[in-house]
């Protein structure tokens, strides 16, 4: 067990029954009554913000969770399947635990949060930029914008389709922001 003095940012709690992160933390010492402090907790299972007050002192639960590193093989009607790295472990993963599963194609690395003390997965998260190629966009015609940051529709290999710039042209290899499924830059 723990208390409230130990709170540091990316600490992991278990609040009301739930995984959390601390985000953000403040001690407030007011000038009449008991110290509180104020916190902003990101709910590991759903991504959430909680605000919540602690009395100074309060007990808290440090929760274990770990971060390791896994390769998408394929998908099934049984979900994606995942093979740990450096153990070769297979496990299976339903379509609400991986985010943006549409920007990953098979032999992509993710890493997997695991709430240690149950070995179950909290979360699945591509790397921040992944690299596709594609495979079909209109092509830009001269004089079609008014302004310089004029976008269109591409599908990448994935079948996922995101806003580019008019010059990328179907064949070309871009970089794609998992985080936003936005256009970052071409690849040469």
């Amino acid at each position: 067990m723990a208390t409230t003095a130990d709170f540091k940012n990316g600490l992991y709690i278990s609040f009301n029954g739930k995984p959390c992160s601390i985000v953000w933390f403040q001690h407030v010492k007011p000038g009449k009554g008991a110290a509180f402090v104020k916190t902003k907790l990101r709910n590991l299972e759903n991504g959430r913000i909680l605000e919540n007050t602690f009395t100074a002192g309060e007990r808290i639960d440090i929760i274990n969770v770990q971060r390791r590193p896994y390769q998408f093989l394929y998908k099934d009607d049984m979900g994606f399947h995942f093979m740990h790295t450096e153990t070769f472990e297979q496990i299976a993963l339903q379509d609400d635990l991986v985010e943006n599963s549409d920007l990953m194609k098979e032999g992509q690395l993710v890493e997997m949060m695991f709430l240690a003390d149950e070995e179950r997965v909290l979360t699945c998260e591509l790397p921040p930029f992944v690299e596709m190629e594609v495979t079909y966009t209109e092509p830009a015609v001269k004089g079609d914008t008014a302004s310089s940051n004029a976008l269109k529709a591409a599908t990448i290999e994935t079948g996922a389709e995101i806003m580019v710039p008019l010059f990328i042209n179907q064949g070309e290899i871009i970089k794609v922001d998992t985080r936003t499924r936005t256009y970052a830059e071409r690849v040469r």
